[in-house]
């Protein structure tokens, strides 16, 4: 069985995360409200359940998530570990692109009068580092991860400025751990090529329905002592409720992955195994895997993941799920 509180270092950073962690993006209103009482108290009922590590970022309501820790973090009994992430600046003005999804809605129903701006230059980062320790109102956080460089020209910019500030913070102390967090594996690849990280956190390419970081990127993390926070567990909605209009990736997911995620279903319902219990255990089995993530909008929804996560899942259903081709023949099973 699972134990959510069991910590792993990260990379050869010393730092020591708890095998579940909380993601902060939902509590700055990623699409829909969430009251500052009912976000408040979520981060502390998941910080008095033992874990030990959370994770926000500049772009979660831009600055709502960091603001709302800082303004929790006092009603602790302890500090947790914190991450939070550097390549966007908040800046006033209008939001526009990338900012937005489907009909012009935006990622964040939070201080709209705010958009980003990228910046992966050194002095950039060194400036989203300070805004950010003002708006969690620390001295210091323990991770930076470089936040979504998404194409070449802000990989370049990344590598040559992102990483070379962060190696500096980390050399002098004022960090623990390098990190960089996508939604892509191949970039981080490329990063081990470039610099010395402590960790990244992978979204959505580690999962019951994506295991394309399997034979590649996982390998060569653990080659270079590289350790993986796993995020986006229901890559963003299919494996929490497989139905029409879910979404895969943020956009609808088209009707060939929700029928393989029903097919997942029945398979777990045959074994008296919620779909998410399996969903957010899966990616435990592998050894480059320090933590897994999860994001919730309040204490209900903590609550659930922690019992999902210390659900004991038989390991026939594994082998099920290997046998029908699931998961691939090379996949590490959790509990092996």
């Amino acid at each position: 069985m699972p134990n959510p509180l069991e910590i792993h270092t990260l990379g050869a950073s010393g730092l020591g995360v708890s095998r579940l962690s909380l993601g902060t993006a939902p509590l700055g209103n990623l699409l829909m409200q969430v009251t500052e009482e009912e976000a408040l108290l979520t981060i502390e009922a998941a910080m008095s359940s033992g874990i030990n590590y959370l994770d926000t970022a500049p772009f979660y309501g831009y600055g709502l998530s960091e603001e709302r820790i800082g303004r929790c973090l006092p009603k602790l009994s302890k500090r947790p570990l914190i991450s939070t992430k550097v390549g966007r600046l908040l800046r006033p003005g209008v939001r526009e692109g990338n900012e937005f999804y489907g009909n012009k809605q935006p990622f964040y129903l939070a201080n709209l009068d705010k958009r980003f701006i990228f910046d992966f230059s050194y002095d950039g980062v060194l400036r989203s580092h300070e805004e950010s320790l003002q708006r969690l109102g620390v001295d210091a956080v323990d991770i930076l991860h470089i936040h979504d460089p998404d194409d070449d020209e802000h990989f370049t910019d990344a590598v040559q400025g992102a990483y070379r500030a962060l190696n500096r913070l980390r050399e002098e102390g004022s960090i623990k751990a390098v990190s960089a967090g996508m939604n892509q594996w191949e970039m981080l690849s490329d990063f081990l090529d470039h610099g010395r990280f402590d960790c990244f956190l992978l979204a959505g390419r580690y999962t019951l329905l994506d295991q394309s970081s399997l034979a590649e990127f996982l390998p060569k993390c653990l080659k270079h002592g590289t350790s993986i926070v796993i995020g986006g567990v229901y890559n963003s909605g299919i494996l929490a409720n497989p139905v029409r209009g879910t979404t895969y990736n943020y956009v609808e997911a088209p009707q060939g992955l929700i029928d393989r995620a029903l097919a997942m279903e029945v398979i777990c319902q045959r074994y008296g195994v919620p779909l998410k219990a399996a969903a957010l255990q899966f990616p435990l089995g592998h050894p480059a895997v320090a933590t897994v993530l999860t994001g919730v909008r309040n204490r209900a929804e903590w609550q659930e993941n922690l019992q999902l996560f210390e659900l004991e899942i038989p390991r026939d259903l594994w082998l099920e799920l290997r046998d029908r081709g699931m998961i691939g023949p090379a996949v590490p099973l959790p509990g092996d």
